[in-house]
């Protein structure tokens, strides 16, 4: 049976998609707290993501508040496959150099953080 904080994600998420049977989670927990991991449908990426990641910072901070209330601390991360990730730079013009490993394949509170939220 799913936690409260898996519950509680997967509930939102699938009110703000366009393909909510796509939405599944996987809830992981060691030394360092909770980790859960959202995979969505990628047509539904932008709308999970936000204008400049404010919708996943958004999500972050409720699933926080969540985690708390039960002494747990929870992360979140947004499963993103290397293919779809490819397709979106090559679509901006911005792949990584020849040579160059691509980032990772997830979209995490780091990554937000670079963004400067």
């Amino acid at each position: 049976m799913a936690e409260k904080d898996q519950q509680f994600i997967e509930f939102l998420v699938k009110s703000i998609v366009n393909h909510p049977e796509d939405v599944r989670t996987e809830r992981t927990v060691d030394e360092r707290g909770v980790l859960i991991t959202l995979y969505i449908n990628q047509d539904d990426m932008g709308y999970v993501i936000g204008r400049q990641g404010q919708t996943a910072r958004a999500l972050r901070i409720l699933l926080k508040t969540v985690g708390a209330k039960e002494n747990a601390r929870v992360n979140l991360k947004i499963f993103e496959p290397d293919e779809a990730r490819k397709a979106h730079q090559d679509s901006k013009g911005s792949s990584a150099p020849a040579g160059e490993a691509p980032k990772s394949a997830t979209v995490t509170d780091d990554d937000l953080a670079d963004l400067g939220i």
